[in-house]
């Protein structure tokens, strides 16, 4: 197998264990989502602490200690993500799995919009138009739903922002989710604890099967971003991009196909605009990355005199 199909296989594999998370969520009831969410960061930190050790990057996770702006950089990243996976994990246990798969759909169109804003990126024509047209999804959902599809919204938005704030800090995802697990561990450790105590958490008395699954999240968590690292070293960004699609389809057919959830004609007509600014925007990408490739290849191409 050559490198780049090694590479595809582990972005599939990783896009797909995303995408199967709605059915893992709910395997960890009575659980709430605060509880999930203080147990995802604890193991989450055992698992990649265990990482850094074992490939040799504990220098790297010093450097990072000793840099005050890399490690600002990662606690608001630790913070945003947090954000990010109590409101995902919300979402798939209280009936949201199809609008969680919304937000994720349109991340990559909110992650160009913030380029645009804060990073002052220019954006190209047909790019401009695949955004106006999910501003249009965003309407007819919000329409159809009868409320702004805010799980959807703070997805996107959250994952955005961290994507922005990683890209800044620019280190490597093991020793990287090693330092956000770890900033935000006391934080878990307390809400934790305070669960417990208040008679709502669930890690006691719930069995050894309930606390081997809760015990899960930091395998869960870690083994994926694994696996598109394993991805991101061997394929184009390109790739990845259309690959990240697989998540959030994934998510949308349990949804629809295993939990049931409603999707009445209005629904339906606010995914398929997404999709049509998915198609848009994912084509412009091709096209342009041909079109630079070309470029780069011409010059070398002409004979000389």
């Amino acid at each position: 197998m050559s490198e780049q199909k090694r590479g595809v296989f582990f972005g599939a594999a990783a896009y797909i264990m995303w995408g199967a998370f709605p059915l893992y969520f709910p395997l960890l009831e009575p659980a709430g989502a605060w509880e999930i969410l203080g147990h995802r960061i604890l193991w989450s930190l055992v698992v990649a602490g265990a990482l850094v050790v074992i490939v040799g990057r504990r220098a790297q996770v010093a450097a990072i200690l000793r840099d005050r702006r890399k490690l600002l950089l990662l606690a608001a990243a630790a913070a945003v993500i947090s954000i990010n996976w109590v409101t995902y994990i919300w979402g798939v246990n209280n009936g949201r799995i199809v609008e969680t798969s919304l937000g994720y759909f349109t991340n990559p169109l909110v992650t160009m919009l913030m380029g645009v804003l804060i990073l002052r990126e220019k954006m190209r024509k047909l790019q401009w138009v695949a955004l106006g047209i999910a501003f249009v999804a965003v309407v007819v959902l919000t329409l159809d739903y009868g409320r702004l599809p805010w799980v959807a919204l703070l997805l996107a938005f959250s994952f955005g922002t961290y994507g922005l704030l990683k890209k800044s800090a620019g280190v490597g995802p093991f020793e990287s989710l090693a330092v956000e697990t770890a900033v935000t561990a006391p934080f878990a450790l307390a809400l934790i604890v305070a669960l417990q105590v208040a008679g709502h958490g669930t890690l006691v008395g719930n069995g050894a099967l309930h606390v081997l699954l809760m015990i899960s999240l930091g395998v869960a968590t870690v083994v994926p971003l694994a696996c598109f690292g394993a991805a991101a070293i061997r394929v184009p960004m390109v790739t990845i991009g259309l690959l990240q699609y697989l998540a959030p389809i994934l998510q949308f057919a349990v949804g629809v196909f295993i939990a049931h959830e409603a999707m009445p004609p209005g629904r339906w007509a606010g995914f398929a605009i997404v999709w049509v600014a998915l198609v848009i925007f994912s084509a412009e990408a091709v096209h342009h990355r041909r079109k630079v490739l070309r470029e780069l290849v011409a010059p070398a191409a002409t004979p000389t005199a």
